[in-house]
């Protein structure tokens, strides 16, 4: 995997996009920042805080395990509320109408790169 250290304009590299689940998600730690999750559908990738609105717990049920078991949503471990997965509004569950917290990613060239500043940028890019 790389380490992050490749910065091109965009970020850091956190994977390639081939190397993420479709549909699926995948947890990430860099330092510095809180931890995050990305979630692939397609060509597109979409990175969140991996922290409940409601609850303030991850949202993982297994580590990288984020998506309910039809794919279609990700789903919180504490209490099944749902968010779409490409901007993060909760449609069902203690926190409805409420969002998970963006962080900025980018697909560029089949790579998923962490962008310049994380959290202020819609989730999902091409």
């Amino acid at each position: 995997m790389p380490d992050g250290r490749d910065q091109a304009l965009s970020g850091p590299v956190l994977c390639r996009l081939d190397h993420l689940p479709d549909p699926g998600g995948r947890a990430f730690s860099v330092e510095g920042r809180r931890p995050f999750f990305v979630v692939r559908r397609g060509g597109e990738a979409f990175g969140y805080l991996n922290r409940c609105p409601h609850a303030g717990t991850p949202l993982d049920w297994n580590p990288g395990t984020f998506l309910s078991w039809d794919k279609t949503e990700i789903q919180c471990s504490t209490h099944g509320a749902a968010f779409r997965i490409e901007d993060g509004l909760c449609i069902y569950g203690p926190c409805a109408g409420r969002s998970l917290q963006a962080v900025a990613v980018r697909v560029e060239d089949g790579v998923v790169r962490l962008a310049d500043d994380p959290g202020t940028a819609p989730p999902g890019a091409s």
